[in-house]
């Protein structure tokens, strides 16, 4: 039974980071959040039992168009990707207008995240890393261990922390990334993301596979926050061109595709988004 308070609020189910209906990754958004209490938006992104459901209220900062908070079944995140593009087309859909004729402009926990229009799609410009470097020793033994290579294939491994505390392996081929079969008690509470090179004329340049740990230990479908990360950390290290394509969710029967391109100094992360369902919720 609804809250005697609650109302009806319009909701949107998003499809995000595929061209394919049904094949991305998907969003739950509400629409109108004003009133709710934290709690709330909580309780009810754990009842969504999706990875992400975000809530869309007036910005706070007069430089931003709308105000975002983005909740996974246990938590609140200051960042996110595919929820930053899903809220983006949410709240133009819903009939939102830009302040600034050129760029959406989210408010979240991480601070204000730009996003445009670029070829069909919304992309946005990746946020600053809190926490960038290499990791070695211990951990990255242990990450060879729950991903269940030999150490020696790890060509290389960061911390990428823009929100979620991701750490990026970088393996040889996408051929290895698509054979990881992960020993996740041996991950423990380690956010892994991984990311290997298709050959040329495979219809995307990497491949890309993330585990989150949790309530229920998972593999992401497609991740706009770590693919943010990883595209920092390639292009500026010479190990990606300053355009390219990623796969992502290929194991879990999902077509996502991440589109990065840096330029001007920024590097913007997009995708395609598809709303598959609009409503209401009694919230």
């Amino acid at each position: 039974m609804s809250s005697p308070s609650a109302r009806s609020r319009p909701f949107h189910q998003v499809d995000v980071f595929s061209g394919e209906p049904y094949r991305g990754n998907p969003l739950a958004v509400v629409v109108d959040a004003e009133g709710l209490t934290a709690e709330q938006m909580q309780q009810f992104a754990n009842w969504t039992n999706l990875s992400e459901t975000t809530f869309l209220l007036p910005p706070t900062d007069p430089r931003a168009d709308y105000r975002v908070r983005i909740f996974t079944g246990s938590e609140e995140f200051p960042f996110a990707g595919h929820p930053t593009l899903g809220s983006a087309h949410t709240w133009l859909e819903s009939g939102g207008v830009p302040k600034s004729g050129g760029f959406v402009v989210q408010e979240c926990g991480a601070g204000l995240v730009r996003v445009k229009h670029d070829a069909g799609r919304l992309a946005f410009a990746a946020p600053p890393l809190t926490r960038f470097g290499p990791v070695g020793g211990d951990l990255r033994s242990r990450l060879a261990a729950g991903l269940r290579v030999p150490e020696s294939d790890v060509l290389d491994a960061s911390w990428l922390v823009n929100g979620p505390e991701w750490i990026g392996v970088l393996l040889g081929s996408a051929e290895q990334v698509l054979a990881i079969r992960p020993d996740f008690a041996a991950m423990g509470d380690l956010k892994v993301g991984v990311v290997g090179a298709h050959k040329a004329g495979a219809g995307a340049d990497f491949e890309v596979r993330t585990f989150l740990p949790g309530d229920a230990i998972m593999e992401d479908p497609v991740t706009g926050s770590f693919n943010a990360g990883v595209a920092q950390w390639l292009i500026n290290n010479n190990k990606a061109p300053h355009e390219y394509v990623a796969a992502q969710g290929t194991v879990l029967g999902r077509a996502g595709r991440i589109h990065v391109a840096a330029d001007d100094g920024d590097i913007w992360v997009g995708g395609h988004s598809t709303t598959c369902i609009r409503g209401s919720v009694l919230l």
